[in-house]
């Protein structure tokens, strides 16, 4: 007869696959069928779709991992990790424009730092980063490793990186055509396992929230 304790991390393992399934499905729904603007998006919905299933988990769980990776005293040091992988992001957005569109600096992006849209951009990147660093990368990865003990830390990049993708396709879809999708979905392929790896390292949030934000700017400027 199984004991307490391998019921409670059963059930325990059915929530949680059961919270990222329902989540997926509903986020698919949601992106397909409505279109509110960018900013109900990046912060109602994600808080929605993203924020909702891990306080279910951690209340049902009592796991505070996902909690400790967001710990104040964390913030410094993800904060100044964060940009400096951003810049280094940056880096190599500006090197593979210019591979791909030659070195010319067009009057847009030699001003970019003084428009108000750019800011504007930058802080909807943020909350976008919060809830995404937070569902797939600090909660999945913490879940799993909780969850599935004995599973390699290989497996948990592959999986919540995979995880990452899945709710991404839509929007690729949505979003562009034909080679289109495919150069997004490599590029949020590369990103998803970047960011992974980086939380396994560090077990900081702010750290991949801001590599996220950087990151989405990047993309936004160069390509």
């Amino acid at each position: 007869m199984p004991s307490k304790k391998n019921k409670s991390t059963y059930s325990s393992r059915q929530l949680f696959a059961a919270l990222v399934v329902i989540s997926l499905v509903l986020w698919i729904l949601y992106r397909s069928l409505f279109n509110f603007p960018v900013i109900f998006d990046e912060t109602v919905g994600k808080a929605l779709f993203f924020g909702l299933p891990i306080w279910i988990y951690l209340s049902s769980t009592g796991q505070e991992k996902v909690v400790e990776s967001l710990s104040l005293g964390k913030m410094k040091q993800g904060l100044l990790r964060g940009l400096a992988m951003g810049g280094l992001f940056g880096f190599v957005g500006i090197l593979i424009s210019i591979v791909m569109k030659g070195p010319a600096l067009d009057v847009v992006r030699a001003n970019l730092f003084g428009a108000n849209q750019f800011w504007w951009e930058f802080l909807l990147a943020l909350p976008t980063a919060f809830w995404e660093s937070l569902f797939f990368f600090a909660f999945i990865q913490t879940a799993l490793k909780d969850q599935f003990k004995k599973m390699d830390t290989t497996k948990i990049i592959l999986i919540s990186s995979l995880v990452f993708l899945l709710f991404h396709i839509p929007n690729s879809i949505l979003r562009f055509q034909g080679t289109g999708i495919w150069v997004q979905l490599w590029l949020m392929s590369l990103f998803a396992l970047g960011q992974s790896i980086l939380f396994h390292g560090s077990k900081n949030t702010y750290t991949i929230i801001f590599t996220h934000a950087i990151w989405g700017m990047v993309l936004l400027i160069h390509f």
